[in-house]
């Protein structure tokens, strides 16, 4: 028996990964949904349809029509600054919209993967484990922390998968990350200043959607965290980019965040502890080095 997996946010770069991933499982049945059209290159071994989150009435429709046995929901408004500016558009996109997921999950017993994220702390304390108690700083973080209490309160079986600092890379790509933008940078000759005063637990995509896919073979509930396991600052990133480029690290420069003008307060830093994950899901994720690695591969 297939099992029929419904993935939301199918052209963001986890949701590409996924359906990468999925579409090559005998025993999956992939539905990817997405706002717009298919921005995938392959479209074969999967169903794909338009799906707006924020419509309740589509919600159902595209639950009722494809019976998901498991839904992975990573679509959301991810962009930390844009929340700031934008609070509706992220209340209906990372709260509202969660809540039409659950109450269709109730009502077609589907078991519910979702994706949050390390801002849902304040930084003062990490790496955290799963039991940490959040305290979010920024609109973003707080939508995503209501999201999780959405989950939590609702009678389904769900798991909730936190990250951190998501990067890869697919075909049309809309936004950089920070081993394109060093990259770029360093060979065009520029100089760059990158903060030193924050530290994360960078995610390789690739391992973010594994992570997935084993919270949803067992249908493994409650919370995970899933993220790449070494806690780096991003001018130890830019280093390690320019190390394994060959590219002139002297022109990447040592800053502190205040010198940076953002909307969004940025937790300071988090990162996260694997332990649950590695034991419970199996979980493995690759260093820094080999995601920059296989970045390479797929850039050539």
């Amino acid at each position: 028996m297939k099992k029929t997996i419904l993935i939301t946010g199918s052209n963001g770069l986890l949701g590409q990964k996924l359906v990468d991933l999925l579409s090559k499982e005998p025993g999956v049945n992939l539905i990817a949904t997405a706002r717009g059209e298919n921005r995938l290159p392959n479209q074969i071994a999967y169903t794909y349809q338009t799906l707006d989150i924020t419509d309740p009435a589509a919600v159902e429709d595209v639950f009722t029509r494809h019976k998901p046995q498991i839904v992975i929901h990573t679509a959301a408004m991810t962009n930390v600054d844009t929340c700031e500016s934008d609070l509706t558009g992220c209340e209906a996109l990372n709260v509202k919209a969660v809540e039409y997921i659950v109450a269709a999950c109730a009502k077609h017993q589907s078991f519910l993967c979702h994706l949050s994220t390390d801002f849902i702390f304040d930084g003062e304390a990490g790496p955290y484990d799963e039991d940490a108690v959040p305290n979010p700083i920024s609109v973003y973080g707080e939508s995503k922390l209501k999201a999780e209490q959405i989950i939590q309160a609702s009678s389904i079986r769900w798991a909730i998968a936190r990250t951190v600092l998501v990067f890869g890379i697919v075909p049309d790509m809309s936004r950089t990350n920070i081993i394109l933008w060093v990259k770029k940078s360093l060979e065009e000759g520029k100089q760059i200043n990158v903060v030193t005063d924050q530290f994360r637990t960078p995610t390789l995509a690739e391992d973010l959607a594994i992570g997935c896919w084993l919270i949803a073979q067992k249908e493994a509930e409650g919370i995970f965290n899933i993220s790449g396991e070494e806690l780096l600052t991003p001018y130890e990133m830019a280093i390690k980019t320019a190390e394994f480029y060959h590219l002139p690290k002297e022109l990447i420069k040592p800053a502190d965040s205040s010198t940076f003008s953002q909307p969004a307060r940025r937790p300071p830093r988090t990162g996260f502890i694997l332990t649950k994950a590695k034991t419970v899901l199996g979980y493995k994720p690759r260093t820094f080095n080999e995601g920059i690695a296989l970045m390479a591969t797929q850039i050539a």
